[in-house]
């Protein structure tokens, strides 16, 4: 990419990072190359590995073009992509992490983080302890001699609290400990982790990237001082993923631009609409001027995606069940970032600390491309139902 795309817009640079239609015949994407075996011009060639591409493993032009594309969103010196976005997690914990290390992760994460972390970090020696979301720059008093990482992820999986990631980052750094941020939520284009003192950014790019709920896949991109030790965990453990589902990411970047405007454009809408509903207690959507992170999301981000999440006025499991159960445009499953509407009951058992207090159970929302009149008659129909218990 030139100089002068650099400094284009977001929709003008994502239409045109990671591919040169020159390197392809004028091709405007580039190939899907389906590969394991390499060849080599020599014997000495094959001996020294000196030349561009030797393994499929190790990456191929296809691979390399969505790299090159989250690099330039990112302003990272290198990205991997992995087989999800649980997996874009593991790699870099794998790589930082070893056998009497401490690492500090947010109360508020993604469910499959913590599992991995009690899971297999534990059992490979890793000391866990989990914090926070608010602790900012009182983080220092959790650090140990032995803090590695800190695991950050804003807004919470959820409940959406904001973190103060660039005082929790520079307080990290003074204690020798490097910052992970699960920035799947916001996106490259609403929040440039590395520009705020994070070490490396992870994106499930399955949601927004990918845009159709249709693969998995995911991205971690870090900074100079990490990059070479990521990557060389990520060589070691072979997690590449499927060319089509990579193509099918970097195909996806062309429209993400549009689509998280809208997305993030009928979310406002509707999380606005529910804060004048009298069902509802509470809209945990830090876009808000009422959610009590708004400053940081204000100062920090540059806009909002599609999932946010409100707290009903009262009930349980019942009422959940019966508010979910009567909608008909919303569907009920997990992931989020596709082009359809989708709705879940979050739990919070797993959680130690940042469990809340809420007078009802918490619905998440993830507001796809559908008109917000039909979304909002749905969840309408949602309350109706919640009414007739």
């Amino acid at each position: 990419m030139g100089t002068d795309e650099r400094k284009s817009g977001t929709n003008t640079r994502l239409a045109h990072i990671g591919n040169d239609p020159g390197d392809f015949f004028g091709f405007v994407n580039p190939p899907v190359v389906h590969a394991s075996t390499v060849l080599f011009p020599d014997a000495e060639t094959m001996a020294t590995r000196n030349q561009k591409y030797t393994y499929g493993t190790r990456g191929t032009p296809t691979t390399e073009a969505l790299c090159q594309a989250i690099d330039e969103l990112e302003g990272s010196a290198g990205t991997i992509a992995v087989p999800s976005g649980l997996a874009a997690v593991c790699v870099p914990l794998l790589a930082f992490l070893s056998a009497g290390d401490h690492v500090l992760i947010v109360d508020s994460v993604y469910y499959p983080t913590r599992n991995f972390a009690e899971r297999m970090l534990r059992r490979l020696g890793v000391e866990v302890e989990y914090y926070d979301p608010h602790v900012g720059a009182r983080i220092t008093d959790l650090m140990k001699p032995n803090t590695k990482v800190v695991f950050t992820e804003s807004p919470g999986s959820n409940t959406f609290e904001m973190q103060d990631i660039p005082a929790i980052a520079e307080a990290a750094h003074g204690g020798g400990a490097i910052v992970m941020m699960d920035n799947t939520w916001a996106t490259p284009v609403f929040f440039r982790p590395l520009d705020h003192g994070v070490d490396l950014s992870i994106n499930a790019a399955t949601k927004y990237p990918a845009g159709h709920s249709d693969l998995l896949l995911g991205t971690v991109s870090a900074n100079e001082a990490c990059w070479k030790q990521l990557h060389d965990t990520f060589i070691a453990l072979g997690v590449c993923p499927a060319p089509d589902d990579v193509y099918q990411v970097l195909r996806g970047l062309r429209s993400m631009g549009v689509r998280l405007a809208r997305h993030q454009e009928s979310a406002f809408a509707i999380a606005r609409w529910l804060e004048g509903r009298q069902e509802v207690a509470q809209v945990l959507h830090p876009g808000l001027e009422s959610h009590p992170g708004h400053a940081i999301w204000k100062r920090d981000f540059s806009g909002a995606s599609g999932v946010f999440s409100f707290v009903l006025a009262k009930g349980g499991k019942r009422e959940a069940h019966a508010f979910l159960d009567a909608l008909k445009i919303f569907g009920l499953g997990y992931s989020w970032g596709g082009f359809e509407s989708l709705a879940v009951h979050v739990s919070l058992e797993d959680r130690t600390i940042a469990k809340g207090s809420y007078p009802g159970p918490v619905i998440r929302l993830q507001i796809g491309l559908e008109d917000v009149e039909d979304l909002q008659a749905d969840l309408e129909t949602g309350f109706e139902g919640l009414r007739a218990l």
